[in-house]
């Protein structure tokens, strides 16, 4: 949106974000007149590295943490209009240093009506490093509980572990993704993925490096792994470059199984920064995909707000546009600024 905002439109977002500190239910999309149309960003609000499940035709979006809650949620019937609830993980367990709890990118794993493995990373209190936790609970709103005596992955010799998210295949067979967190250490970042046991409690048989950060346009790091099955075929997608800057962007690895081995696509990437158009686009990435009532695919991920200015904030809002394929490749409809047609 290339307007400035009204003194009514600042009273509102004020509004908006004094009861996201205080906790309350607020809409938080950016639904447009018509209602078979929205326009980006459709979380407004700082909700990095997002996520999305959906159960029971009720969509639950998940972030690293930010606003003193260590993972925020969110919920949405339409996958526009957005309504904040409290902490999923109020509780962090003894393995976690608390001073600098870092808890970031949440992904959560529906088991059943009344089984949920929320999968997180956090600061090692014993190693330092950033690693991968996991956590259980009845309901996708939880509050998650961690009851293991420490992290679940953690390389210490690769820098630590980051960015959980698991895959269930056709067959019901579950596999959980991640990334080393190499780039904290001047080594080299690797998407690798593990084998999990049907309740999603355990590890089964060794880590598989699948890519690595290898080409130019992806700098220091690869993360934020998506694994997603389209026409019987594996596209492993992932974020390459600082987070921090227009330089990060999304690209994929097309895949003969889910343990691979996959390779980079030429066209990569596929998802950048738009710096010719006002207002800037920058930093999209930390992608998910979500499948609409319809059928079809979109991709939401976030992007570092920009003031009318020009002038790059604090905060990374959430944006959803059209994932399409075209003669199997994934082709992203964005990023979109004007208004364009909602989910089904």
């Amino acid at each position: 949106k290339g307007r400035s905002m009204t003194r009514l439109q600042r009273i509102g977002w004020l509004f908006g974000v004094l009861c996201l500190l205080l906790g309350l239910g607020v809409p938080l999309g950016a639904q447009s007149d018509d209602e078979d149309t929205f326009q980006n960003p459709i979380i407004s609000t700082n909700f990095p590295d997002p996520f999305i499940l959906e159960v029971d035709d009720v969509y639950y979006a998940y972030s690293t943490n930010s606003n003193s809650r260590n993972v925020p949620y969110a919920t949405s019937t339409d996958l526009v209009n957005w309504q904040v609830g409290r902490d999923a993980l109020p509780a962090l367990p003894r393995w976690v240093n608390l001073n600098h709890a870092d808890v970031w990118a949440p992904e959560v794993l529906a088991l059943s009506a009344d089984e949920y493995v929320l999968f997180y990373t956090a600061r090692d209190r014993s190693t330092g490093k950033q690693c991968i936790g996991q956590a259980t609970s009845t309901s996708p709103t939880g509050p998650f509980r961690d009851t293991n005596d420490g992290p679940i992955i953690c390389q210490t010799r690769e820098g630590g572990s980051i960015d959980p998210s698991p895959f269930r295949d056709v067959d019901g067979s579950l596999y959980l993704y991640w990334k080393n967190d190499g780039n904290c250490c001047m080594m080299a970042t690797y998407i690798y993925v593990q084998a999990l046991s049907a309740d999603a409690t355990e590890l089964i048989g060794d880590p598989v490096g699948l890519v690595r950060n290898d080409e130019l346009w992806e700098g220091r790091v690869i993360e934020a792994p998506t694994l997603w099955r389209h026409d019987d075929q594996y596209y492993l997608f992932y974020s390459g470059n600082a987070y921090s800057g227009e330089a990060y962007a999304v690209g994929y690895a097309v895949c003969e199984t889910p343990v691979g081995p996959c390779t980079d696509a030429e066209e990569n990437p596929i998802l950048a920064s738009d710096l010719d158009s006002r207002p800037l686009v920058v930093g999209p990435g930390h992608q998910t995909i979500i499948t609409d009532d319809a059928g079809e695919t979109w991709l939401v991920y976030h992007v570092w707000q920009v003031t009318d200015g020009g002038a790059l904030t604090s905060t990374r809002q959430v944006w959803l546009d059209r994932l399409e394929w075209e003669d199997g490749r994934p082709l992203v409809a964005g990023p979109t600024r004007d208004e364009q047609p909602a989910p089904q």
